[in-house]
Parts: structure tokens; sequence; C-alpha cells
């Protein structure tokens, strides 16, 4: 079985990056895959990243408060490229009031701060959904 192939981005105009790194090494650590996008990254390249690697999984790290606008735009993308399948997480400052229309949009599970590294790598591979084989 392929590696599970995890892109973690950092969408908008954040630059704080500690914790996208954190967490992108400790999916390292757990055998995954990591394709890690860097700073300032828009929802388009996030998405297109996502495609053209072929990822499993999309973690967003949000600490801008931008939330509520980025994440509806990168599931309204996945939708139109028909990659709705794609695992979609969201870490950082998310207000409680703010997570149930995340979710609702298409967001999978939300990670504040303080998330033992475990509870993700954990989520992750309860929540992937199996490849398909293209013949």
């Amino acid at each position: 079985m392929p590696p599970i192939r995890v892109l973690v981005a950092k969408p908008g105009l954040d630059g704080h990056d500690r914790g996208a790194k954190v967490i992108a090494r400790a999916l390292r650590d757990a055998g995954m895959e990591v394709i890690y996008t860097g700073l300032r990254q828009t929802p388009e390249a996030i998405v297109a990243a996502a495609i053209q690697e072929d990822v499993d999984c999309i973690g967003l790290s949000i600490l801008s408060g931008a939330h509520n606008a980025i994440v509806p735009r990168i599931t309204a993308l996945l939708r139109e490229q028909h990659a709705e399948d794609i695992l979609l997480l969201l870490g950082g400052t998310i207000p409680d009031g703010d997570q149930p229309a995340l979710k609702a949009s298409g967001v999978a599970a939300i990670f504040g701060p303080g998330t033992p590294l475990e509870s993700t790598v954990t989520f992750i591979r309860e929540h992937i959904k199996p490849r398909t084989l293209a013949l």
C-alpha cells in the first residue's frame, strides 16, 4: 500500500509557519509523504498543487483570521476539479463559533493549538479514502 500523501499549506497573508512545519515533520515521522507549499499560498495554488501531487489529504494552517474566506474558496475549487475526495483538515486559531460553517463547507476536522500530534496522525489514517488505481 502506498504511503499517505499530505499537502501542508499556509494560505493567505499569515507569515507564521512554525506550527505547519511541526505538523509536517510529525506526519513525515509517521510514515506519510508530506509536501509543504510554503507561506502565502492562494487557494488556487493550493488546489492545483494538491491535484498535481495526487495527495490524499490537505492540511491548512491558518492563524490570520481569514479562514471564513479562504476555506470556502478552497472547497469550491476542489468541487470544481472533482477532487472532493481529498480529505481537508484545518489547523490554527479558529473560533468555536466559526467551526460548524467550516465543517459544513467540507472541512473534515479542525485541530486547534495544543492538539496532540498523534491525534492528527490518527485522524488522517482513519479518514482518508482508499486510492483507486487508474487502468
